[in-house]
């Protein structure tokens, strides 16, 4: 079959909102598991930037930013329009969790390598977004942040909430978060994520 392949990584939260775009747009795809200790030099050849996810269409067209993957698929086959809604609004939140949160929330999971602060302090400063995160929710009901059902933010974001969760699961669920963390065991339930979050073995080309 002429499809897409996707390198990806299973627990990258990059990937599984890639992952998740696909699924929802019922985009087939060929899955190459990376091992990021031994990236497969086909992978590297598409991408020098040696990141997950990298998508190479049937046309060898590469797209290797995740936002891009997630576009590019809804604009196929957007079911649930995800994409309808204000993308000036979607683009800006998205942007304060790559760029803005997601570093706070390595420094907070990796503090060890940080000693420029302690990992309360990290904490702290990364309390700001799930604090808009859990007024945004509140303000819909807690179906979406940014409408009242899901939306491109909403997938682009949970799986980064997720993997901040994770760092102290028993600190979060007792925060004063209670919009936030319904809505992530919302996404943690999600046929379509538990879908996405099956085990593959590291892929390697077959000689």
């Amino acid at each position: 079959m002429n499809i897409p392949v996707l390198y990806s990584f299973r627990r990258c939260p990059y990937a599984i909102r890639a992952r998740m775009a696909l699924t929802k747009a019922s985009i087939q795809w060929e899955h190459r598991e990376v091992n990021l200790k031994d990236k497969p030099l086909e992978m590297l050849t598409l991408s020098s930037k040696g990141t997950v996810p990298v998508l190479l269409l049937s046309d060898g067209t590469v797209i290797d930013e995740s936002l891009d993957v997630m576009l590019w698929a809804l604009d196929k086959n957007d079911p649930e329009q995800w994409l309808q809604v204000d993308s000036q609004q979607t683009l800006k939140l998205i942007y304060q969790n790559d760029y803005e949160f997601k570093p706070l929330l390595d420094k907070y999971k990796y503090h060890v390598r940080h000693p420029d602060g302690s990992q309360q302090e990290f904490r702290q400063q990364a309390e700001a977004f799930l604090s808009l995160l859990n007024l945004q929710l509140e303000e819909n009901s807690c179906r979406g942040l940014l409408a009242n059902a899901p939306t491109l933010a909403d997938v682009a974001i949970f799986p980064f909430i997720r993997q901040f969760a994770g760092v102290d699961r028993e600190w979060f669920e007792n925060a004063h978060y209670p919009s936030l963390t319904r809505w992530l065991v919302a996404w943690e339930g999600n046929t379509d994520f538990l879908n996405v979050m099956q085990k593959y073995d590291f892929w390697k080309k077959m000689d």
